[in-house]
């Protein structure tokens, strides 16, 4: 049900976004993009070996593959009982209520808002000296930045399968790269030999490994976009299983096949020095020797458009986080607002490319240094957000099948959230402890405690908003939460 807004021209107020849009794959490429995988195995990866020293990356981040497919258990299960663009905020106020719902949609906000963002500076930074490199020029960083945001802004307002068939072309060559490296890598082993180390279990028994696990984390951000396009989606009960646990798989195979080769070329003692010495340059410096310049400069530039498939992926995430709030008018109803002819969320969009071009503009204007300052911390910041809500989502799952356990088995309902929720809460925690290593500053660095503050603070202003609405305007409070049905009139 589409309901008409007086002088919204070709914009609707929507009851829900386009249906039947995406397939399964449709939804892995969103997801996949999202968590961006050459920029992890260049960036994340070598940044973990360099900043941890511990070379059990690879176990690691099969280790937190098992875990999220844990959570994605019950994750999943509570995806057939609601089907919501709002994915976390959704969870969290059918799970724990509206008001930690409310704060939960804010978390989420700065969180995805700021991986986004982010992104420009990751961009700006790589590309500028490349551009040095093969055409002389001399491009400041935030004019590159300026013209991907361009290209972002005007697909975030299209329709949603044509960012989902750029996403497929971008990102089946960026894993065809990685997968192109990791076969020299393993052809070409160090003479030292014995990377099979990596691989143990013990690697992990190592002071410091929380820090390598909170890393492992950041690398599977995005995963949880799978329910973000469940309304979009072909039979969404049964796509938005199969591209979560498709994409679980696939990042924690494809990142520890990566971070294991990487081993076995530079050999077991090699890799965290070279990752200290080269750092994102690493993986390119190494497949240089072995398959040789003009293959690694197309890998370069396969580099860029992960970044830029990221930035698609994650502006039309937070996008429809803006839709969803705006749809219940916990955000203003125009947020609500979708495209006639392409069912997009229109000012979700136009508001996250304002926030784009906003920081780009500031960091610029005040000298920053887009890699660090803009890339490595606002990325930091907002993948430890993420892991908030997601941890915070496995509570909710056991609170809304305590009250709703028809049709799901003790597994689904029980069992396999328990158990994610524990491990999740133990990463939330060794990530708090490890924060300043995360972000590379002392331990007495304000940066350390006042970023994740923000979250607290977010989520308290959320729950206070909720507060409010349900004093002054009950009826808003009592559709919080409720997707579509807040529009078309269903019961909760």
């Amino acid at each position: 049900m589409l309901i008409d807004h007086p002088g919204s021209g070709t914009d609707t107020i929507a009851g829900a976004l386009a249906a039947d849009r995406l397939g399964a794959p449709s939804v892995v490429y969103f997801v996949l993009s999202a968590a961006a995988p050459l920029t992890v195995v260049a960036g994340v990866v070598t940044t973990a070996y360099a900043v941890t020293g511990i070379t059990g990356l690879p176990i690691a981040f099969l280790v937190v593959g098992a875990v999220l497919a844990l959570f994605s258990v019950g994750y999943v299960a509570m995806a057939r009982h609601i089907a919501n663009a709002g994915a976390f905020y959704a969870y969290v106020t059918n799970g724990l209520g509206r008001p930690a719902g409310v704060g939960a949609a804010w978390i989420a906000l700065i969180a995805y808002n700021a991986l986004q963002v982010g992104l420009y500076g990751a961009l700006g930074a790589t590309a500028a000296p490349l551009l040095v490199q093969w055409a002389g020029l001399q491009i400041p960083w935030w004019l590159i930045a300026l013209a991907a945001w361009l290209l972002v802004a005007v697909l975030g307002v299209m329709r949603v399968d044509v960012n989902g068939r750029l996403l497929a072309v971008l990102l089946t060559a960026e894993v065809a790269v990685i997968l192109l490296f990791d076969a020299a890598d393993l052809l070409n082993p160090a003479a030292a030999g014995g990377a099979a180390a990596a691989l143990s279990p013990a690697a992990l028994f190592a002071p410091g490994v929380g820090a390598l696990l909170v890393i492992a984390t950041t690398g599977f951000v995005g995963f949880e976009s799978s329910v973000v396009f469940s309304e979009e989606s072909r039979d969404p009960r049964r796509t938005v299983p199969i591209a979560t646990y498709a994409s679980v798989a696939i990042i924690a195979i494809l990142y520890a096949l990566s971070s294991w080769a990487m081993t076995v070329a530079a050999g077991p003692d090699g890799i965290v020095d070279a990752a200290r010495r080269d750092g994102p340059e690493t993986i390119f410096v190494m497949a240089t020797a072995h398959l040789g310049d003009t293959v690694v400069t197309i890998a370069r530039v396969l580099f860029l458009t992960s970044l830029i498939a990221a930035m698609i992926s994650f502006h039309n995430t937070t996008a429809r986080y803006f839709f969803a709030l705006g749809r219940e008018r916990v955000l203003p109803a125009a947020f609500g607002r979708t495209g006639r002819r392409t069912g997009a969320p229109k000012v979700g969009s136009l508001a996250q490319s304002t926030l784009g071009l906003l920081a780009i503009v500031i960091y610029a204007m005040a000298g920053l240094d887009p890699l660090v300052h803009l890339f490595f911390y606002t990325g930091t910041f907002g993948g430890f957000g993420v892991l908030l809500l997601i941890a915070t989502t496995s509570v909710s799952v056991l609170a809304f099948f305590a009250r709703n356990p028809t049709g799901e088995s003790t597994w689904r309902r029980v069992i396999a959230p328990v158990l994610a929720t524990v491990a999740l809460a133990t990463m939330v925690i060794l990530a708090l402890a490890n924060f300043a290593t995360l972000l590379g500053v002392e331990e007495g660095n304000p940066l350390r405690w006042a970023l994740p503050a923000i979250y607290v603070v977010a989520a308290l202003l959320g729950v206070g908003w909720a507060l409010i609405l349900r004093s002054i305007q009950p009826g808003v409070y009592g559709r919080v939460g409720m997707g579509a049905k807040a529009v078309t009139g269903g019961a909760p």
